[in-house]
């Protein structure tokens, strides 16, 4: 068997692309999605009610925060007038859908964005509100 010699600028490659791999392998990776939560009151109000149906829903479907899903929270306590500005955070931040429960927060999803899905749940007539 022959020892090949190799020369410091192929040893210093070969330990480069060794280490490279790594970050490559992380970058492909696929990222994971993010869901936007736009609460009308606050996560101690809604926790135990919609939220916990949200998650429950979610992972009906296979998601569990943390797990293969994020979610972005924003809270309007309340204050209904935040909700526009809180539904364009959640719309600069890249979300993938925004969560909407509620027909106060419906409509200032569905100003925010016209490409990013708004997912809503209302008592009312979702036609008749402008929604659909």
């Amino acid at each position: 068997m022959a020892i090949r010699r190799i020369t410091r600028r192929q040893f210093v490659a070969t330990l480069g692309s060794a280490a490279a791999w790594p970050v490559v392998a992380r970058a492909q990776q696929p990222t994971m999605p993010v869901i936007g939560f736009l609460g009308i009151s606050s996560r101690e109000k809604m926790g135990n009610g919609v939220l916990l149906d949200f998650k429950r829903g979610l992972a009906e479907t296979g998601y569990v925060e943390g797990q293969n899903v994020t979610i972005e929270y924003r809270w309007a306590e309340e204050q209904y007038d935040r909700l526009r500005g809180l539904a364009t955070e959640l719309v600069q931040r890249g979300v993938a859908v925004v969560a909407a429960p509620g027909s106060p927060a419906a409509s200032p999803a569905k100003a925010a964005t016209t490409t990013i899905p708004v997912v809503f749940m209302i008592g009312s007539d979702p036609v008749k509100l402008g929604l659909v």
